[in-house]
């Protein structure tokens, strides 16, 4: 991201012909503007980048579903989810953002809910460690014997 961002930032500075209306031609025009290495950085990057989170989001779902749910639900979790990869692969990619964005959201909801379950232990470490000026204390009560 960071790369990119300054990619895009000196090549539109350097060439103020590059539109900006369009997010994914912005970024392959402006990589390029970047003699002989741009676009096969640009292609390399996106390749490690799309196989390192299908890979990391696959085992982060999984070890998510498997503790909630057991071992049991693994093998119909791989299945869709290689559903899922094979459909965003073949789909429009407008239908691929959509769904990404609603199941961004959709995370949120058990992180909200937890928040809100929890708002009272939060206030009570709150007053605990920073009103009372207490930030360097460690309260070793909750560990398990030996630990």
């Amino acid at each position: 991201c960071a790369l990119t961002g300054i990619v895009l930032t000196t090549s539109i500075i350097a060439h103020p012909d590059i539109s900006c209306a369009d997010g994914p031609r912005l970024t392959t025009l402006a990589f390029s503007k970047i003699p002989y290495v741009g676009s096969p950085l640009l292609t390399l990057s996106l390749v490690t980048f799309v196989v390192s989170t299908i890979l990391g989001w696959s085992y982060f779902g999984e070890k998510a579903l498997e503790y909630l749910g057991g071992v049991r639900l693994i093998t119909p979790y791989r299945v869709i989810w290689v559903a899922a990869v094979f459909t965003g692969c073949v789909s429009k990619i407008d239908l691929v953002w959509v769904f990404a964005d609603c199941a961004n959201g959709l995370m949120a909801l058990p992180n909200l809910i937890s928040l809100l379950a929890l708002s009272g232990v939060l206030v009570q470490q709150t007053r605990h460690y920073l009103w009372q000026h207490r930030l360097d204390d460690y309260d070793e009560s909750h560990l398990p014997e030996g630990k």
